[in-house]
């Protein structure tokens, strides 16, 4: 696992803590504002064993009191942000709804988009240009329509999730079709943890391939977070994560979802194939 710690944000944006009264002075552990702050943050986080730096650069959607579409830390915030993790070996990966905090983003030099749901082209294009990663989390979009009475989301985050949900797979159509580079990433536990094939499904029904979308998930995922040495394809000197499955998911990309062998660094850690016989 790379981890990141407490996620940076402005005072009172996505990532503070926002739901306490005004009394309480309740502050989350990565608020920061400034240059000098933001800049300090980095090095205190990392100080105490982050191994990626995370950043709201806009408002978000479960959190109270913020706008999706609202760009949070300024562009030089960020480029400060992003200049002391660089430097100190840390990739950046920036939270973003909204057009503007996608561009000021990926203009700074993080590594990664999380979601962009609200982006238009402007933003799309600036991704392609820096050749910055996109992770669209798009499988959150169809479970939280089909789980709404369960998921029990107060009025202020529904009235959200429905804004990013209206545009969402729209703008990742978008950015798959002019090319820019896509992680596959989950967003869990928006929605239960143990998902994740789900995604893959979104992105074939946008446009990609299957085999495009098995690449972001691993080939694309481990360049990403600059573990190419280590994961990402099956080759000597890497770790042996390995799953298997009935069908072909080049011709189906749904059997993902229904793994039967799991080899994590050379362990069997699940095999649904061990008592079964295997005709002749």
């Amino acid at each position: 696992m790379l981890v990141s710690g407490p996620a940076l944000s402005i005072t009172g944006g996505h990532c503070d803590n926002d739901l306490l009264p005004y009394e309480y002075h309740a502050t989350s552990d990565g608020a920061a504002d400034g240059i000098e702050h933001v800049q300090h943050k980095v090095r205190e986080v990392i100080k105490y064993g982050a191994d990626l730096i995370k950043v709201c650069a806009t408002g978000g959607v479960l959190s109270k009191g913020d706008d999706p579409n609202a760009s949070q830390y300024t562009l030089e915030e960020m480029k400060a942000i992003v200049a002391d993790a660089h430097r100190l070996g840390r990739k950046v990966a920036a939270h973003a709804h909204g057009a503007q905090g996608v561009i000021w983003a990926s203009e700074a030099g993080v590594d990664s988009v999380e979601h962009g749901h609200l982006m238009n082209d402007a933003a799309i294009a600036t991704l392609k240009k820096n050749g910055t990663y996109l992770v669209p989390t798009l499988y959150l979009i169809d479970w939280q329509r089909e789980n709404a009475a369960k998921a029990n989301l107060p009025e202020y985050s529904r009235h959200k999730m429905e804004m990013v949900s209206e545009t969402g797979k729209n703008n990742a159509k978008k950015a798959f079709a002019a090319g820019v580079k896509i992680g596959l990433g989950t967003d869990a536990a928006v929605y239960p943890h143990g998902l994740n094939a789900h995604e893959l499904a979104v992105y074939v029904s946008l446009g990609m391939t299957p085999l495009q979308s098995i690449q972001s998930a691993t080939i694309n995922d481990a360049d990403m977070l600059g573990w190419t040495d280590k994961i990402g394809t099956i080759e000597p000197g890497k770790w042996a994560d390995i799953i298997a499955v009935d069908d072909d998911p080049l011709q189906d990309i749904t059997t993902l979802q229904h793994i039967k062998f799991v080899m994590k660094g050379g362990e069997v850690v699940k095999n649904d194939y061990a008592n079964t016989k295997i005709r002749p």
